[in-house]
């Protein structure tokens, strides 16, 4: 197993790192098919983090930024238990190979143990393996109990 490089910090982001996390929360998307655009990406991350409404975790390797995750809670009826939707998670092109996704997602882990959340869930794209293979390397499980179903608005 990889070991995470000493100049890798990962940093709980607040309202004031939005302006610096946005041009990457914007490449995310634009990674998933959406179209730039900054502003928006920096307006919807300001009212998540402003609100309360997400936690976003900053990774900074050698003073630069280089990925983020960012979590939203829910709660279970049936577990009668907080349970954290691991939602986005980007790291850049070149610092794929450094850890950085590997050490963002154990930060994610941390915080759903230390709220005494009973899981963390996640979606990613069936073509992502790379993310998959990232996620099944750290004990995640792929669901096979429910399908997943949406209702288009």
């Amino acid at each position: 197993m990889p070991t995470v490089d000493h100049a890798l910090e990962i940093m709980h982001a607040t309202p004031a790192d939005v302006g610096e996390a946005a041009p990457l929360f914007d490449a995310y998307r634009q990674f998933y098919h959406k179209p730039p655009d900054l502003e928006a990406a920096r307006r919807f991350l300001f009212a998540r983090l402003s609100k309360g409404e997400s936690v976003l975790f900053l990774a900074r390797h050698d003073g630069r930024l280089v990925g983020f995750v960012q979590l939203y809670p829910v709660f279970s009826s049936v577990a009668l238990m907080r349970q954290w939707i691991l939602n986005d998670l980007y790291v850049v092109p070149e610092a794929r190979k450094l850890g950085v996704g590997r050490a963002l997602t154990e930060r994610a882990r941390e915080l759903a143990e230390a709220t005494r959340a009973n899981c963390l869930t996640l979606e990613t794209a069936a073509e992502n393996l790379p993310a998959q293979r990232l996620y099944e390397s750290l004990g995640w499980k792929q669901e096979q109990e429910f399908f997943r179903y949406y209702l288009p608005l």
